[in-house]
């Protein structure tokens, strides 16, 4: 059959693949001048001694703003041939978002997306199989937390019950007003925002804060890990006396800090009996040099007691910092996320921290 678009002809045709992959399945695209109009493709499918027609609708990459119009659409389809009885309405992407897949199953409508995933509902059939995101998915979700773009999600945790307009919101964050409506534009695929107003004046607040945090806490432990350096350092079992050390030391040698995993989470949300670590974050251990020096920390295969995780060219660990005591620590939202990066009981601490500071 002829396609519309590239993107509808390699859709489908992996999606045939696929299906020709089930036991005791066969299938094959229905002739183009018997393609009911407006379906980008029909599929039949013959598996366990029944036949399927398979209603395609084809999309790049599908959300869960997106899914309810692709609903609609394809339950119109269905009705337009005559019922449901071995009829299966097929959203195919080229990715699908998890959201998105949990809301097509509960409408019972199936969809394929070139990660491999595939759902199909029917009478006396039923086909689950659950794949990775397509990459481009991932790709696009991960750049979300990256960056510019992190500093606005910090923004956005941080002040979670404000309305922004682009521009305020730009101002808070640092960056720019594209790299705000980037962010928001992909925030909106979610759901996690809702919106008032028009053109200029419109405004934005988050009301998904708990899905947007767990997002993040997943793209931090899939992604790159950052640059650690880890060290011994005297007299770190005497904290409070250490911390104000280390923070004189990073202060006379202009650099910038935050304390950030355990020992900032104690202070936010007491869980440990004991700390046996130092973390913190700043630009570079080598503009970090003489504070380390002052403090008589050495680098150490084994046995480091204070670590600095490396931070070039970033704000957003460092927005929303507070020094309650001897030193700067880096905000909850912060704090939270490094714990993930960290071993022993870092996990428990970081969900402590997230139910007793940060609340959701």
């Amino acid at each position: 059959m002829e396609f519309q678009s590239p993107l509808e002809r390699t859709v489908t045709e992996r999606l045939l693949e696929d299906l020709q992959e089930l036991p005791h399945a066969h299938a094959a695209l229905v002739e183009v001048n018997s393609v009911r109009r407006g379906v980008d493709a029909e599929i039949n499918l013959n598996i366990g001694h029944r036949r399927y027609r398979l209603l395609i609708e084809v999309k790049k990459a599908v959300y869960p703003r997106d899914t309810r119009e692709a609903l609609w659409q394809l339950q119109d389809y269905v009705r337009s041939a005559g019922g449901r009885d071995h009829v299966i309405p097929v959203l195919a992407a080229e990715s699908i978002s998890p959201g998105s897949k949990d809301l097509l199953r509960r409408e019972n409508v199936g969809y394929f997306d070139m990660g491999g995933s595939l759902f199909l509902p029917a009478s006396e059939m039923y086909v689950l199989i659950d794949k990775p995101p397509h990459r481009s998915f991932e790709r696009s979700v991960t750049s979300v937390f990256k960056g510019k773009r992190a500093q606005v999600l910090q923004v956005l945790l941080h002040d979670r019950d404000e309305w922004f307009s682009v521009k305020t919101l730009a101002e808070a964050a640092s960056v720019s007003p594209a790299t705000v409506s980037e962010t928001l534009m992909a925030l909106e695929r979610f759901e996690w925002l809702a919106s008032r107003g028009q053109g200029p004046s419109k405004e934005r607040q988050l009301t998904e804060p708990k899905s947007l945090l767990n997002e993040w806490k997943k793209q931090v432990q899939a992604g790159a890990k950052p640059t650690v350096y880890r060290y011994y350092a005297p007299n770190v079992a005497n904290h409070d006396t250490f911390l104000l050390r280390m923070n004189t030391a990073f202060e006379d040698a202009g650099v910038e800090y935050v304390l950030t995993q355990e020992a900032a989470a104690q202070h936010y949300a007491p869980f440990l009996s004991s700390l046996s670590r130092v973390s913190c974050r700043c630009e570079s251990a080598h503009h970090a040099a003489p504070a380390l020096s002052t403090l008589g920390a050495r680098e150490v295969a084994e046995g480091a007691n204070f670590t600095l995780i490396e931070t070039p060219s970033e704000e957003g660990p460092f927005m929303f910092k507070e020094r309650p005591g001897p030193a700067w620590l880096a905000n909850p939202i912060q704090v939270y996320l490094d714990l993930q990066l960290a071993g022993g009981r870092a996990q428990e601490a970081a969900e402590h921290l997230r139910s007793e500071r940060i609340g959701f």
